[in-house]
Formats: C-alpha cells, sequence, structure tokens
C-alpha cells in the first residue's frame, strides 16, 4: 500500500514537471500543486486512453496512458492558473 501511493507520487512529480516543460512560460505555482496535478493528470488520462478502447497486450511501459497524462496535467495546470490567478504574478 505504501509503496503505491509513494509510486503515484513519483509519477505524478514527473507527470506533473513534463507538464510544466510543455507550457510556454513560467508557472507560478508550488511543487505540491505540481504532484497534485500531475497526479490527477495521470489518473484522468489513464482512464480516458482506457475508456477509448487502448489495449496494451504485449505489456512494458504504456506510453500513451503517460503522454495522455502529460496532456492533460498541462491542461489542468492551465485552468488552475486561470481560476487562481498567478499566471505571471508580479510581487511588488
Amino acid at each position: 500500500m505504501i509503496g503505491t501511493i509513494i509510486g503515484a507520487i513519483i509519477a505524478g512529480l514527473i507527470i506533473g514537471a513534463l507538464a510544466r516543460l510543455v507550457l510556454p512560460g513560467k508557472q507560478n505555482i508550488s511543487v505540491l500543486v505540481t504532484i497534485i496535478l500531475g497526479i490527477l493528470g495521470s489518473l484522468v488520462g489513464s482512464w480516458l486512453v482506457y475508456q477509448l478502447g487502448y489495449n496494451n497486450s504485449n505489456g512494458g511501459f504504456k506510453i500513451i496512458p503517460f503522454l495522455a497524462g502529460v496532456v492533460l496535467a498541462a491542461v489542468f495546470i492551465v485552468i488552475y492558473e486561470r481560476m487562481t490567478g498567478r499566471r505571471g504574478a508580479t510581487h511588488v
């Protein structure tokens, strides 16, 4: 159980970081929010891909759900920034 949680956190960090890399400009969000949005993107992306009929019968690394997770995490980051108004915020 604890291994699954740690794995989800690590996957969320990787997917969230990749999502931030594909977005232009600087995102003013914390590492914790990046992890949470990465985990959410991974879960929703995998679920959506499998609902659309994806089948990885040969085993190995599942690249399509991974890429879908990165894309959805990027979308979630943009939505989060728009909702919180944190994009390009300047501190005076």
